[in-house]
């Protein structure tokens, strides 16, 4: 699907193309939404340049990701897309920015791309051209990563919270620790697609401001472009360190359940080490020898028991003592 935009009346007006003949010259933005057969084609043939194909896209290399062609500028990102469902993914997107006009081919269709089109249907800046409206993608893009990050803090928090709590310790519930782990897990995944978009990102500005592009933006929009550059970096900075702390909570998590298992074998122990010196001692006089005369006298089977009574609770108050229980 192609959709076409230019400015009317302020406004961000779409125009859906069917044709060569229906993107108009005075189009600002084309947006190639998983292309058709033979739409890729009339984008090339309309604006003259070549639209990237999806193994294109994916490719890791910053030289196929970011290049210079013709005069036209490909740069190609990672977006996260899915992020508030259990199965978060990375969707690529490339950018093209040939003249006034940007065009952009992606295969998914993530919130800051409707973020952008609901905003400036309401009111688009005096003067919007293609450049322009890559920046507002941009921060808009990395802005959704802020808030994605924002939301992934305040869960690991919550997690934490049920790790440690007094409650959790005594309640001994593995189902809750499967549980967290597996909450844990998810965190971890989008924690690692969010880093691997904003380092993307990273990259694709600082291609703007070194590759020339800078030099046709004006004063605004290169301290944009710095302090999008800013804004990565610490983003980047901080979900490293949600990466950190989930690998800690983790650990943790297994840490208990450790402990778990092992009080329960310590149980199992005692138990054992318990009942030892009683099954002895009935061991001892089961075997009905005829040289045994305990077995002969009327207090034998009482003495019997209390003996065993005896050897059940000495270990027992022993642990206690000790502090093993």
């Amino acid at each position: 699907m192609i959709t076409a935009y230019r400015i009317r009346e302020g406004l961000l007006a779409p125009i859906p193309v069917q044709t060569v003949d229906d993107i108009p010259a005075d189009a600002v933005w084309v947006d190639l939404f998983r292309p058709g057969d033979g739409e890729d084609r009339i984008i090339e043939s309309a604006l003259g340049i070549s639209v990237p194909t999806r193994e294109e896209m994916v490719e890791i290399e910053p030289s196929s990701r970011l290049r210079v062609e013709n005069g036209a500028r490909y740069m190609t990102g990672a977006i996260v897309c899915n992020s508030e469902g259990e199965r978060p993914a990375l969707a690529e997107i490339s950018f093209i920015l040939a003249g006034n006009r940007l065009t952009t081919v992606r295969y998914d269709e993530p919130m800051p791309f409707r973020l952008v089109v609901a905003k400036l249907d309401r009111a688009c800046p005096p003067g919007t051209r293609g450049e322009r409206l890559l920046l507002i993608l941009l921060d808009t893009i990395i802005d959704r990563a802020a808030d994605i990050i924002e939301r992934l803090a305040a869960d690991i928090d919550t997690d934490s919270q049920q790790i440690f709590a007094g409650e959790a310790e005594r309640s001994g519930d593995s189902r809750r620790f499967r549980t967290i782990l597996k909450l844990l897990g998810r965190r971890g995944d989008l924690a690692s697609k969010v880093r691997e978009s904003l380092v993307s990102m990273g990259r694709l500005v600082t291609f703007l401001s070194t590759e020339g592009e800078a030099q046709r933006f004006d004063k605004d929009q290169r301290a944009l472009l710095k302090s999008m550059q800013r804004d990565v970096a610490s983003l980047t900075d901080h979900v490293s360190y949600l990466g950190n702390k989930i690998t800690f909570l983790l650990d943790a998590t297994l840490g208990m359940v450790s402990i778990e298992q092992n009080n329960i074998i310590k149980i199992f122990a005692v138990l054992s080490v318990v009942f030892m010196p009683p099954t002895l001692i009935a061991s001892v006089y089961g075997m009905n020898f005829q040289n045994m005369p305990e077995l002969d006298e009327r207090w034998g089977y009482p003495l019997a028991l209390i003996a065993m009574l005896a050897a059940a609770i000495g270990p027992y108050l022993f642990f206690k003592w000790k502090r093993w229980l």
